[in-house]
């Protein structure tokens, strides 16, 4: 959690700019301790001042959160966040769905990362629009962030927007960014035991994409057992195996796209009627 592990600062950068709030973590006043106050009293003081300060962290990045999402259903727009942890194969399956979607549905993306603008660039190569996020020591994007961001993008009613998280399985567990779905990605190059290790953000998300699987017959990596602790902490958890190389389920998965970004328009247009 952010109130501990000293993530954010001032050198958040959206499309290579400072925003207006610089920083994924809001500053907040030490509560001064009571001379009085020693050894296990001290600590405890300051435990509970942890507490407090993630709170009103998580508190303040919902308010922003909730007018995304508002902003998002007016527009019948579509908001996935693709969380993993680094070297999943995030944007090569961003590249292969963007490439396989063809011009066929409009969409956009925006990419966080804590330095360089090479996804982004990767992602524009592709055909999409794209801006970049880099939150210097930041671990995670927060819904802030991700409004600016997307106010700096042209983004078209009754589309799809994706937006690639820093690469960590801790903090972005916590931070919703207004999305419709958090969409975990766990490659087969990394432990089976990747749902136990990381519970919060396998039990966030409502999708599983267990990536790379053109590699299973060379490694050791048990795929039934990975679905099986997955689904141990989140039954609701949908899987879908697929790998950007061979194309091994990419039609679930864009079949699995399609049918929010028509469920999303098409609450756009109840809520016009009505």
């Amino acid at each position: 959690m952010c109130g501990t592990c000293g993530c954010g600062g001032r050198d958040v950068l959206i499309g290579g700019k400072r925003p207006a709030r610089s920083g994924g973590v809001l500053a907040f006043r030490k509560p001064k301790l009571p001379e009085a106050d020693t050894g296990r009293d001290q600590e405890s003081t300051a435990q509970l001042r942890i507490i407090q300060v993630e709170r009103d962290l998580l508190a303040k990045n919902n308010e922003y959160a909730d007018a995304n999402r508002r902003q998002l259903a007016e527009r019948g727009i579509f908001a996935l966040n693709l969380v993993s942890s680094p070297g999943s194969g995030k944007t090569t399956l961003l590249v292969k769905t963007i490439t396989e979607l063809n011009g066929a549905l409009p969409l956009a993306v925006i990419e966080g990362d804590q330095q360089t603008e090479n996804d982004a660039a990767r992602i524009r190569a592709a055909g999409a629009p794209a801006i970049q996020i880099n939150t210097g020591r930041g671990c995670h994007l927060d819904a802030q962030m991700v409004g600016q961001a997307m106010g700096q993008l042209d983004l078209q009613e009754d589309s799809l927007l994706l937006i690639e998280n820093v690469g960590n399985l801790v903090c972005p567990a916590s931070f919703d960014l207004g999305e419709a779905h958090k969409v975990v990605i766990l490659s087969v190059t990394e432990g089976e035991d990747k749902p136990l290790k990381y519970p919060d953000m396998f039990r966030a998300a409502d999708l599983m994409l267990l990536n790379k699987c053109d590699l299973l017959p060379y490694l050791s990596f048990d795929a039934d057992l990975a679905v099986e602790y997955a689904q141990r902490i989140n039954p609701d958890l949908q899987i879908i195996r697929i790998s950007a190389v061979s194309g091994e389920g990419m039609a679930e998965w864009l079949d699995w796209i399609r049918a929010g970004c028509r469920q999303a328009s098409t609450l756009r247009l109840a809520e016009n009627i009505e």
